[in-house]
């Protein structure tokens, strides 16, 4: 039995973004209850050599809307990247969550062969096969970018554990 493109990326991505949602609300209610300015959370970082929570974020969503969108052989909606609050940030992940929820399993079909090219024409210029993209590169990166997001808050003192990094399925 094999698992369909769609599948493999959607629903992950969903999952993703939506647990991602949840820790947002509880940091911020966290910040309120605790009296403790936004930006706190929204500068942090785990090492200094490292992106900042609203950085994160914004790449986790740039990579829930990418893969799959470059999957379905669809335009990337852009993005700003001008979020300054959790609003902000709760409405991008919205966006994106709107976005994928346009996708059809129908539109994947041929993706496990279809060539993806990201940055091309440039000295960075990454080719991969659909299948490898997904597996080997979308995916680990969008939970990189959760993962970090979710390390953040938790170093930072906000009550958030596994099942908030796993949500629902």
């Amino acid at each position: 039995m094999t698992i369909s493109f769609y599948n493999a990326s959607v629903p992950v991505f969903k999952q993703g973004l939506n647990s991602l949602k949840g820790i947002l609300a509880k940091a911020e209610a966290h910040a309120t209850a605790k009296n403790i300015d936004a930006d706190a959370f929204l500068k942090a970082r785990l090492f200094p050599d490292m992106l900042n929570l609203t950085r994160q974020v914004q790449i986790a969503a740039d990579f829930a809307k990418g893969v799959p969108a470059r999957l379905a052989n669809v335009e990337v909606p852009p993005y700003e990247d001008n979020e300054a609050g959790f609003a902000d940030l709760q409405a991008r992940l919205d966006k994106t969550l709107a976005f994928i929820e346009t996708l059809k399993p129908e539109q994947f079909d041929g993706a496990a062969e279809r060539e993806i090219v990201l940055r091309p024409g440039t000295p960075k210029e990454k080719r991969f096969t659909g299948e490898a993209y997904l597996l080997h590169y979308g995916i680990q990166h969008f939970l990189f970018h959760v993962t970090t997001a979710y390390d953040i808050f938790r170093h930072n003192g906000v009550e958030v554990g596994k099942s908030d990094y796993i949500g629902t399925y």
